[in-house]
């Protein structure tokens, strides 16, 4: 119960102009009937079997292999040149796309995403590392092209789970204080509302499970991930993917997620799908079941019924032993051998998938010595 009664709580309360005693304790009173319904919910899951949340296929990683590879590995694995953004403002967002549908990569797995009227934005991370620390841990390669406080109206923020590279805590305590619905995997809320979020903003979802946003549907769909920030609560919240589903066009988000047999059934209750973005580095030979491989990505987008591939989740921090710039070298060789649709757009670039110009399917990235398919293959187990 502690927490409940601090200044900082009663001030992320959605209209709060000041609040009484007895308004204090009636928000309390609230924020634990809705945690302890939210934890009703993930322990009633059916992902949630013995106290944890499972994938439906086993994990293996090759622990041995991953600390070799970290230590040896010689990998130009960030830049040592600025990257090229695009900077972008409020003003930016002030007018709709022709089609109605505009993607604009923020960097790793942020995206700004107008559908029939809607804004969200994916998986928030503004801070300088990803890591629960200042001084340490992966450090971006570029500042934010969009200042956080340049950020548009929004309908909603998205997660696809609780990584740091995924949520983070400088970036949520800031949108905490713009009243905006945050829409989650089971067990994520509890993480949020320790941040400053009010329980009402907060929506937890289970795979399969739907809402709606003005005129988009989107759906909780599966993946094959984890989840946790230390090293006693691994999967203790939920892990999922997204499929944001418009009047006319669709999109679907990956979060993070190795490759299994749910890209088929997503694709076939759900698709075709007008962008699929999929994360598409920080994999490893050593651990191909948390972390999708370029070349099962691509098939991932087949499978999805994916009209155009946009990259995430790459060229942002440093999160495994490739090239830095790998994930994109691998990914044209392979979109070319499989005849798919790939949009490599800048940091801070938009797009709408209707009207996609040639600019966005060159390379934007310097020539870096990197590893094929062949001769570092990345295929999950279990298949």
């Amino acid at each position: 119960m502690g927490g409940f009664f601090d200044s900082k709580f009663s001030s992320a309360q959605p209209g709060n102009k000041g609040t009484s005693a007895a308004t204090t304790i009636d928000n309390a009173v609230s924020a634990s009937v809705a945690r302890a319904a939210r934890l009703a919910r993930k322990e009633g899951s059916p992902q949630w079997k013995d106290g944890k949340f499972r994938n439906g296929l086993p994990e293996i990683t090759k622990f041995t292999e991953a600390f070799r590879k970290l230590i040896f590995s010689g990998a130009k694995t960030a830049p040592d040149q600025e990257i090229p953004t695009v900077k972008k403002s409020k003003k930016d967002f002030e007018g709709a796309s022709d089609s109605g549908f505009r993607v604009t990569w923020l960097g790793h797995s942020t995206l700004l995403v107008e559908l029939d009227g809607c804004r969200f934005l994916t998986d928030p991370v503004w801070g300088e590392r990803a890591s629960p620390l200042s001084f340490a841990g992966p450090k971006r390669f570029f500042p934010a092209p969009l200042p956080l406080n340049e950020l548009p109206r929004l309908d909603a923020i998205v997660l696809s789970h609780d990584h740091y590279d995924h949520l983070c805590r400088e970036t949520v305590e800031h949108l905490a204080t713009l009243n905006i619905p945050f829409i989650v995997p089971l067990g994520v809320g509890d993480r949020l509302e320790e941040m400053g979020v009010h329980h009402t903003l907060i929506q937890e979802f289970d795979w399969w499970e739907e809402t709606t946003v003005g005129k988009v549907k989107l759906a909780c769909v599966p993946a094959r991930h984890f989840s946790g920030r230390t090293p006693f609560d691994r999967n203790s919240t939920l892990w999922c993917s997204w499929a944001f589903l418009g009047q006319k066009q669709r999109m679907y988000f990956s979060g993070d997620t190795a490759y299994f047999p749910g890209f088929k059934e997503i694709g076939n209750r759900y698709g075709p799908f007008d962008v699929v973005a999929i994360e598409s580095a920080a994999y490893n030979s050593a651990w191909p079941d948390v972390h999708i491989g370029p070349e099962q990505a691509l098939q991932a987008c087949i499978d999805l019924k994916g009209k155009t591939y946009l990259p995430i989740h790459w060229a942002t921090f440093s999160l495994a032993t490739h090239s830095w710039t790998e994930p994109g070298e691998r990914l044209i060789a392979g979109a070319a051998r499989m005849n798919i649709n790939l949009v490599l757009p800048r940091p801070g670039e938009s797009f709408d998938p209707e009207f996609i110009p040639d600019s966005l399917r060159r390379k934007w990235w310097p020539d870096l010595p990197w590893e094929s398919a062949e001769q570092a293959p990345v295929i999950s187990s279990g298949l």
